[in-house]
């Protein structure tokens, strides 16, 4: 395969297959929203409606509306989506709940900060969309909603006790590196630089942790590692997926030596996660090589190989490094292999181990119309940027 033949996989996957069977099986008619528990053919098989699959399958489809085609249809499928969500996703304080009936009815209360993130993400991208002022100050109260909850994120939902293992987690500062530039054209800029400068330094020198070369899920409020399940608990596809955000905002700055940073730690967390015996990256590991307490640590899962093709790609853009191109190589045949489904459309989501399917649906309630889309169109821009900037750049002279 040429960057040609690559750049086409990625775009037809994407507009082609994946986005035809969300628009054909996942939307709701009779009650608005998406059904996003499909099995292997698309067939709904449970109707109840998680807020963050939600907000991500609007801000998915108002994005191709504003980056790839203004088609009529991609937009009114994230407005139905989005009048749904207006109507019937948050409490009276304006928190998301985690999820509702397929009427509306709250089945969840609002314990889940990343419904709230997503919902932020996809009423800043219809608003770009639409001009609709209603859906940009919606976008905008959920992101300052957010930034009031952020060393609380739980609230009253929180499990652990109070004081004894006070510990700071790596998923909220990650995401809002992503959330920060997405909603940019809507926030003031002093907020956006200071949200961008704390996200960095969280990620790249709290979080990450140079002595071990990985990146950790959970560390002590001063930073520090704390030896107990949660403390050694590692997430290759996070951190990964970390990366690329880094990389943006590396770009946005213009931070050459941030750029390589971030791709060397790329580079340590794939050789560190990945699967040498079976192939493919593991999902959860120890960061001392302990058992760890998630009974799924050596599943195979289609969001982090997805994010992690879109950060080899993007270090192999910024940066020319033959490693990320090797790597992406590696992963990609890896994935393409494994996830996608071509008899009946779409990725299988979970893989055991040795890379057989493990659950054969396409969306449930931790997988829906996101990572795959996202991912497809970022391979495709990104290898586009590629052949671009190194236009002699064959894989026969590799």
């Amino acid at each position: 395969m040429d960057l040609r033949d690559y750049t086409n996989l990625y775009k037809e996957n994407l507009l082609q297959d994946v986005i035809p069977f969300w628009l054909k099986h996942s939307r709701d008619d009779q009650f608005g929203g998406y059904l996003t528990c499909l099995d292997q053919e698309g067939k709904v098989f449970d109707t109840d409606k998680f807020i963050w699959l939600q907000g991500r399958q609007v801000w998915c489809f108002a994005m191709l509306y504003n980056k790839v085609e203004q088609k009529q249809e991609w937009l009114n499928f994230a407005i139905q989506g989005a009048e749904f969500l207006k109507a019937h996703g948050k409490d009276a304080e304006g928190n998301w709940y985690f999820s509702l009936t397929r009427a509306g009815q709250p089945l969840v209360q609002p314990y889940n900060i990343f419904s709230d993130c997503f919902a932020a993400m996809a009423f800043g991208q219809l608003y770009q969309a639409t001009n609709n002022k209603a859906y940009g100050q919606l976008a905008v109260d959920t992101f300052h909603n957010i930034l009031r909850r952020q060393n609380n994120p739980k609230g009253i939902y929180a499990k652990a006790f109070p004081g004894t293992r006070p510990l700071q987690g790596f998923s909220l500062p990650m995401i809002l590196c992503n959330l920060v530039l997405e909603m940019e054209h809507l926030l003031d800029a002093e907020l956006v630089d200071s949200t961008i400068a704390h996200g960095i330094k969280t990620v790249m020198e709290v979080f990450y942790q140079p002595d071990l070369g990985i990146v950790l899920e959970n560390v002590t409020p001063e930073g520090a590692f704390s030896d107990s399940f949660e403390g050694r608990l590692v997430n290759p596809g996070h951190g990964l997926e970390a990366m690329w955000f880094i990389m943006d905002l590396a770009t946005r700055k213009n931070d050459q030596e941030l750029i390589k940073k971030a791709v060397d730690i790329s580079l340590q967390l794939l050789e560190y996660g990945w699967d040498k015996q079976h192939g493919g990256i593991f999902y959860f590991l120890d960061v001392k090589g302990y058992p760890p307490q998630q009974l799924e640590w050596d599943q195979k899962l289609w969001w982090v190989h997805i994010e992690t093709i879109i950060t080899l790609l993007k270090g192999y853009l910024h940066t020319g490094d033959e490693r990320c191109w090797q790597w992406f190589e590696k992963v990609h045949q890896y994935t393409w292999q494994h996830f996608p489904d071509p008899e009946n459309g779409e990725w299988f989501g979970y893989l055991n181990r040795q890379g057989e399917v493990l659950l054969p649906l396409k969306g449930g309630k931790w997988k829906g119309c996101f990572h795959v889309p996202r991912g497809l169109y970022q391979g495709w821009k990104t290898l586009e940027a590629i052949a671009q900037k190194y236009p002699s750049l064959t894989l026969q002279e590799k």
